[in-house]
């Protein structure tokens, strides 16, 4: 996707959490806290462009699934044009459906969730059934991370992860634009 299209798409779509996409500074430091030789199945909520997902390609094992979640339509057709891919499967959709989606259509539960949906600008009922949902569907010491614009406020967030997962940890990536929160929540 171009840089005007994903500008037009980030005016048209208080859903798109950010002006750019995430540098790969964002990109690194998030993955970071993935084991590559253990992740089978990997969501990714609000996946943009698909920079998260040409690292993840590069770096999962040859039998692991990504499974893309997105909103957009724009940004969606361009996905599915992006990633034609066995092991990557692209639902135009929100994340508060992650349950169906994922339920029984892949090899084994989710190990990582990554999400780059901005909390902040999502009610509180449809946020707390996105972390419910996470929780459940992700497979035992699975993993909800999250980036987010630096300035997110514990309530967006942080708070409700520490209602369902046994330890929450946050951090900034500084060399990002904007700087973004990166949340850990282990199940």
């Amino acid at each position: 996707m171009s840089t005007v299209n994903y500008v037009k798409c980030f005016l048209r779509d208080k859903d798109v959490a950010s002006i750019t996409p995430t540098s790969p500074f964002g990109v690194k430091r998030v993955c970071k806290k993935i084991d590559f030789t253990r992740a089978n199945v990997i969501v990714e909520y609000g996946p943009g462009d698909g920079v998260f997902t040409e690292y993840l390609l590069k770096k999962i094992r040859p039998s692991a699934h990504i499974v893309l979640i997105e909103r957009n339509q724009d940004m969606f057709k361009c996905l599915t044009k992006a990633f034609r891919n066995e092991r990557v499967h692209i639902f135009n959709d929100s994340a508060e459906n992650v349950g169906a989606l994922v339920n029984g259509q892949l090899p084994g539960k989710p190990d990582i969730i990554i999400s780059g949906i901005p909390f902040s600008n999502i009610d509180h009922q449809a946020r707390q059934d996105i972390i419910r949902q996470s929780h459940q569907v992700l497979a035992e010491n699975g993993k909800f991370l999250a980036y987010q614009t630096f300035y997110q406020k514990d309530e967006h967030l942080f708070v409700h992860l520490k209602q369902y997962f046994r330890t929450v940890k946050s951090e900034f990536e500084l060399l990002n634009i904007p700087p973004m929160r990166i949340y850990e929540a282990v199940k």
